[in-house]
């Protein structure tokens, strides 16, 4: 009425919604302090849609109004503004004829790629290209420029780009075999260079590795962030019902420090509804907290991390549980194991997660957070920002009633994360620096099943993942782990061994042992023929590959070669050639080996240390050492 002189039976969603954003605009939004995203006549739209007084169709909230939904091609196509008007057809018939294949969001990034990240780029190098017959120096001035983003930044992958063209010219070249009126004249070489696909191999192996290093660092801070979060909800929790029971503008001590009840009208309104609103203000400092709003978040941020590493789940699917995805199942000895029943996301695949103790007692608290006094959850709808859809509505197990009438965002649960680890780092220097994502904790429990013994194709089949290579590259193996396996399958393999091999060694044979190494040293140095093989170069030790020089015996080489080269002047006088060809073989080697003794010496590593040879004091002593070392000469 007092915005556009209008009457409450005519009033429209259009106007209400005008209200709203100009109240938003002129910043009279009521009790839009700290939260910007409230919106004049939240509740009055939410009252009048249950009455049906706007008719169907219009959406549930007010909020859903502002929300921007699916695009079609052409609106796609055209945020980027292309010039050319048979090139934008073909595009937007493009992306048409690909939307059944994929979602929306994979749908959105294939616009992106090829008309934002390609098509335009082209039009920006060369304004006169009028077709997809592209030079060669305008394909590779636009390759050169991806590997920079538009805000300078390094592009980590620009081979999905390239990828995403090399597939858009291959699909035009054989829609054009079977369409030829159609896409015929739009068939056109690939500029995309043969070879291009191991370089984009290449840069997922390096994408691999940054995701596993990341692993690696995170792993040891996982029970810091964990331990921080139940601290930061007991402590809060605590706090909050001291606080409770104090009554308005009172002074109490709590953790050695003096508080103030100070509820405002509003907090007092929601206490009498049934909804306890408690606020305190410390005397000293005069900071105000809303502790209900406080341990509210304290609670939501420790469910979403204890949920997220206990079940590897994806943040869709975490926002996405509800009251219907908790099943229960009976084994044959009567015993009950709670069920995480988790909706299709990604692969489209339902699957099932059993609750372990811990996650038992997460979603259990989560139940009885919403189910206080004998309420039951509530029903909303969740807005997901992959689709570009509103939900059904749902009982769905992640929602703030305090501070939201829908379920909640992906960008609070990030934001939640987020604030704890700079909790952390205020008080752990050590932790600067770290930051979790949600899929960090998906990461890090791939890797926990896997070095923990889980197979990986069970472990596949709790990610949700279709392929075993894509469990694979969540898992990030360490040094500890690779060496215990190692050292697990050496003890498997010597088991399997006959007990005959691992007898005590007679007198004659560690006799042979230790003659095979008195033999192995000869004049220039030491020979490094196996253990029980003959010399098999009748003693040519210069032209043998397994003699390994003293860098002592340099000047020794020296006068061989002098011998060789007075040998191989005597010969080229009397002419024999044959006895000229294997000197200068004797010659050539004698310098390979000569080179690699003075490497030694320039590195500082030619220093030898004589160990001597191993012996034993007697027999008895010798079937002790046998016996520990499990190994036989």
């Amino acid at each position: 009425m007092l915005s556009q002189g209008i009457g409450l039976r005519d009033l429209t969603p259009e106007s209400l919604l005008h209200y709203a954003i100009e109240s938003a605009r002129l910043g009279v939004t009521p009790r839009a302090v700290g939260n910007p995203n409230r919106l004049a006549g939240s509740a009055a739209w939410d009252v009048l849609h249950r009455m049906g007084h706007f008719g169907p169709g219009t959406p549930h909230a007010l909020k859903a109004c502002l929300n921007n939904g699916q695009r079609t091609a052409a609106e796609l196509v055209d945020r980027h503004d292309v010039s050319n008007a048979d090139i934008r057809e073909v595009l937007i018939e493009y992306l048409e004829r690909r939307r059944p294949e994929c979602d929306y969001s994979s749908w959105a990034a294939l616009s992106l790629r090829l008309v934002g990240q390609f098509w335009k780029q082209i039009e920006l190098i060369d304004p006169h290209q009028k077709d997809l017959r592209l030079r060669t120096g305008t394909y590779e001035q636009w390759a050169a420029g991806l590997r920079v983003r538009a805000d300078g930044r390094v592009r980590l992958r620009p081979e999905s780009i390239v990828a995403t063209v090399r597939s858009f010219y291959l699909d035009l070249q054989s829609w054009a075999i079977e369409e030829s009126g159609r896409w015929a004249q739009w068939a056109a070489p690939c500029p995309v260079p043969p070879g291009t696909g191991r370089s984009s191999r290449a840069s997922q192996r390096r994408v691999t590795e940054r995701i596993a290093d990341r692993i690696r660092q995170r792993q040891p801070w996982l029970p810091t962030i964990v331990e921080h979060v139940e601290r930061q909800h007991a402590r809060l929790r605590e706090f909050l019902g001291a606080a409770v029971e104090i009554p308005a503008d009172a002074e109490f001590t709590h953790g050695g420090r003096v508080y103030q009840r100070t509820d405002t009208e509003h907090d007092r309104q929601m206490t009498a509804r049934g909804q306890i609103h408690v606020r305190v203000k410390d005397t000293v400092s005069g900071e105000l907290t809303n502790l209900t709003l406080a341990e509210d978040a304290a609670f939501w941020t420790w469910a979403c991390v204890e949920t997220l590493r206990h079940t590897g789940l994806r943040i869709e699917e975490l926002l996405e549980l509800s009251q219907l995805s908790i099943r229960q199942y009976e084994r044959p000895n009567g015993e009950l194991i709670g069920l995480l029943v988790v909706a299709p996301s990604k692969t489209d695949r339902e699957r099932v997660i059993p609750m372990s103790a811990e996650l038992f007692h997460v979603i259990a608290a989560v139940i009885g957070r919403h189910t206080t006094a004998g309420q039951s959850i509530r029903v909303v709808r969740r807005w997901d920002p992959h689709e570009r859809v509103w939900s059904a509505p749902m009982p769905f197990l992640f929602q703030r009633p305090l501070i939201s009438a829908g379920a909640m965002s992906f960008q609070s649960v990030r934001e939640a994360i987020t604030r704890q680890c700079e909790q952390i780092a205020a008080t752990n220097p050590a932790f600067t620096g770290v930051r979790f994502t949600p899929h960090d904790f998906r990461r890090l429990f791939a890797t926990e099943l896997v070095n923990n013994g889980l197979p990986i194709h069970i472990g596949a089949k709790l990610l949700g993942h279709l392929d075993l290579a894509t469990t694979q590259g969540y898992v990030a193996v360490f040094e500890e782990d690779t060496v215990r396996h190692y050292q697990d399958f050496l003890a498997r393999r010597r088991a399997r061994r006959p007990a005959d091999e691992y007898g005590p060694v007679e007198a004659n044979e560690w006799s042979e042992f230790e003659e095979h190494f008195d033999k192995r040293k000869v004049e220039l140095g030491n020979c490094d023929r196996p253990y029980g093989s003959p010399c098999q170069h009748e003693h040519a030790c210069i032209r043998c590959p397994m003699l390994r020089v003293n860098p002592a015996m340099l000047p020794r080489l020296k006068e061989l070669e002098t011998d060789l080269q007075a040998r191989r002047g005597r010969a080229s006088a009397e002419g024999w050639l044959g006895e000229i060809e294997g000197i200068d073989l004797t010659l050539r080697l004698l310098h390979e080996k000569q080179a690699a003794a003075e490497r030694l010496t320039t590195s500082g590593t030619s220093t030898v240390v004589d160990l001597g040879m191993p012996r034993v004091a007697d027999g008895a002593a010798e079937r002790r050492f046998r016996a520990q070392s499990h190994v036989r000469p």
